[in-house]
């Protein structure tokens, strides 16, 4: 086709309205790509629903009900993004999991999963989604993006053989192909650390928990982040202190320098942790043996309140706080080497105990 012919062809078909042009402006069209977002819940007694935020801008995008009951506290990993298209978030009071999938800039409610005890703490891996609960563990399938039905529970104990007491479940987390981690604060004994067993399925295996007791002198396993040969790291809350879990028990504690050191993601080698009585974020390195705090205050002050948990993906970390009925949270930008940027002011949650934070990074 010669060009002239072509451009009648362009001509004609504008007329007709069947082609449309738009000039290009340089500018960036934030509804025209997949943009990082940062994701909590107002954590309703009655009520649950989440907010889910643009985490470049802190603009809040949706308000989703959860269809279910909040209340949940003392815990971590409550909203959980299995990858960038689906997102877990506990109904404890509902004994519910609520499902919701990506679509773009905005989230869509999946369905409700039904859990043995009432929803804690939430991870995804080996093809499942993991669950915590009050006194259980639950695993369910995951098959072409879609949370299946339950094909495997145990029971939680203490290190003493006891019935985990409730509120005492804090944070579920996969540690490899065969094993999960999940942590139980039991003050003032020491706390537990509950290694559960999974089959070659990753299904979770009926008497497969071993109760590994924190070290003497130690308080309140919490938060905890786990590298890639399975070494985790936890944080000792009430002690304020960070150990090092490898195998079947710690092999390393150290203070942490901050006061009340719960919650934990993992950014590459670097382990950030959010410190609840400090009002800080600290970072930590892990090796196969030993543990070492990075930097004291890697984020400074979060902001006047205490953190209550934290995530980061796709070059973003979110901190939820709480404070005099108010919650924030405060997002960040992060580069290869840790180092933390504020990405401007704390943002304010109309949720007085907003709970849980996952980010989900930018997916095109």
């Amino acid at each position: 086709m010669s060009k002239s012919l072509f451009r009648g062809v362009i001509v004609l078909l504008l007329a007709m309205g069947v082609v449309s042009v738009r000039a290009f402006d340089g500018g960036d069209d934030r509804d025209d790509r997949a943009i990082p977002l940062a994701v909590t819940m107002t954590n309703d007694a009655a009520a649950n629903a989440l907010r889910v935020y643009d985490a470049d801008t802190g603009q809040l995008l949706q308000s989703l009900s959860t269809h279910g009951k909040g209340g949940v506290g003392g815990n971590a990993r409550g909203v959980r993004a299995g990858d960038d298209e689906v997102l877990a978030v506990v109904n404890n009071g509902s004994g519910t999991v609520a499902m919701f999938r990506r679509h773009g800039n905005r989230l869509a409610f999946d369905g409700l999963v039904a859990t043995t005890t009432a929803p804690v703490s939430i991870d995804f891996g080996n093809d499942h989604m993991y669950v915590a609960g009050a006194m259980t563990v639950d695993s369910y399938p995951i098959h072409h993006g879609h949370v299946e039905y339950m094909d495997g529970t145990a029971w939680l104990q203490l290190a003493n053989s006891a019935v985990p007491p409730a509120g005492s479940t804090a944070q579920i987390g996969v540690r490899d192909s065969r094993s999960l981690l999940v942590t139980l604060k039991t003050d003032p004994d020491p706390g537990t650390v509950d290694v559960v067993r999974l089959d070659s399925d990753g299904a979770v295996r009926n008497a497969g928990v071993q109760a590994v007791s924190a070290p003497a002198g130690t308080l309140t396993p919490f938060g905890f982040s786990v590298y890639p040969d399975g070494t985790a790291v936890i944080t000792l809350a009430h002690s304020s202190q960070d150990g090092l879990f490898r195998g079947s028990g710690f092999t390393r504690v150290i203070a942490a320098g901050q006061a009340a050191p719960c919650w934990m993601t993992r950014i590459g080698k670097y382990v950030f942790t959010a410190n609840t009585g400090s009002k800080t974020i600290s970072r930590l390195i892990g090796t196969g043996s030993n543990l070492f705090v990075d930097d004291l205050a890697a984020g400074q002050i979060v902001t006047n309140g205490s953190p209550s948990d934290i995530d980061a993906a796709g070059g973003v970390l979110g901190v939820i706080d709480h404070v005099a009925g108010t919650s924030h949270l405060s997002l960040f930008s992060y580069n290869r080497f840790g180092e933390l940027t504020p990405s401007g002011a704390p943002v304010t949650i109309d949720a007085a105990n907003a709970n849980g934070v996952a980010v989900l990074a930018r997916n095109r």
